[in-house]
């Protein structure tokens, strides 16, 4: 059992996480950070829910360039193939449920 305060969770670098599950190969992690991640396609599928802050979220489809800010509470899915970055704007922490060892 566990209870989190997220709002409280700092990292020593920028995407820094606590793991918090692995159910059957699918992680769940909590993030935080203040830099962009970088572009990337997972593995698999990925559910990424900003639980504090807001971060704007980039992302290609047919080649396109698409961007969406996401507030607190705001969940952003990946299908698998989805190319995507997101880019904090101040400090945000999020958690990411996808298939562990994704990028």
């Amino acid at each position: 059992m566990k209870i989190i305060r997220t709002r409280n969770f700092t990292a020593s670098r920028p995407w820094g996480a606590l793991d918090i599950a692995n159910m059957g190969g699918i992680t769940t992690r909590l993030h935080w950070t203040d830099q962009p991640y970088k572009w990337h396609v997972n593995d698999g599928e990925e559910v990424f829910a900003v639980l504090d802050g807001r971060v704007e979220m980039r992302y290609r489809l047919d080649g396109d360039e698409h961007s969406a800010i996401l507030e607190t509470g705001d969940v952003f899915y990946a299908s698998m193939g989805t190319e995507h970055v997101a880019y904090p704007l101040g400090e945000a922490r999020i958690l990411v449920v996808e298939t562990g060892g994704s990028v």
